[in-house]
């Protein structure tokens, strides 16, 4: 069994990736806020980060029913729904104050995931809006530590396979995570058989064409 990233490195990765969108949003012209997240479909770059900040704003506040959950994600979006990206980038800058004490409590399972899936989402951002970077970020590295975990909890024969494929970090999160069509994932020399069972019935569901990373 894998061991997660110190409780630390997880909290300072999600601190550093939360001033990285930060930043991107406040560069960001206010059209590119319409565009459609290719990793999200039913999404806006608006709407994403509408998630990001709705989840360490629930957790301060509380609002913590139906936990990940279709309805959970999509009523942070309604709540935010009209900001502009500048005011989505300060609501969630705002956050750091009270949530940053909170982070070194949480368990770290949750912790970790909380982790990957911001950075899942922060690619997702990146990708839309035509900025990659920070594929080598600590964060990518707490995520798939937490993945690996995940998934050798699904009790899948040969799971092990999937991170002996010489695959980099930031594949593996994408091809983990749905960001990768079969073909893609493939392509990249995972097992599908494993992938597809590992997959089946979690969030995590592959597009069915390719998109370009």
């Amino acid at each position: 069994m894998t061991n997660l990233l110190p409780d630390s490195e997880v909290s300072d990765a999600y601190v550093a990736l939360r001033a990285r969108v930060v930043t991107l949003l406040r560069a960001l012209p206010e059209s590119t806020g319409d565009r459609v997240v290719p990793h999200c479909p039913a999404w806006t770059v608006r709407e994403v980060v509408s998630h990001l900040v709705g989840v360490p704003d629930d957790i301060i506040n509380g609002r913590m029913e139906g936990v990940a959950s279709d309805a959970w994600t999509q009523a942070q979006v309604e709540r935010h729904r009209g900001k502009t990206l500048r005011e989505l980038a300060d609501s969630l800058d705002g956050l750091a104050d009270q949530f940053d004490v909170m982070l070194p409590h949480f368990p770290p399972m949750a912790r970790s995931q909380m982790t990957m899936d911001a950075v899942t989402h922060e690619h997702d951002l990146r990708h839309a809006v035509g900025q990659p970077g920070a594929r080598d970020s600590v964060a990518v590295t707490a995520a798939v530590a937490w993945l690996r975990r995940w998934v050798h909890g699904k009790n899948v024969p040969h799971v092990e396979t999937l991170f002996t494929a010489g695959l980099s970090e930031f594949d593996l999160l994408r091809c983990l995570t749905g960001r990768r069509s079969i073909a893609q994932s493939a392509a990249l020399g995972l097992p599908i058989d494993v992938l597809g069972a590992v997959q089946a019935g979690s969030p995590f569901r592959p597009p069915l064409e390719p998109i370009a990373e």
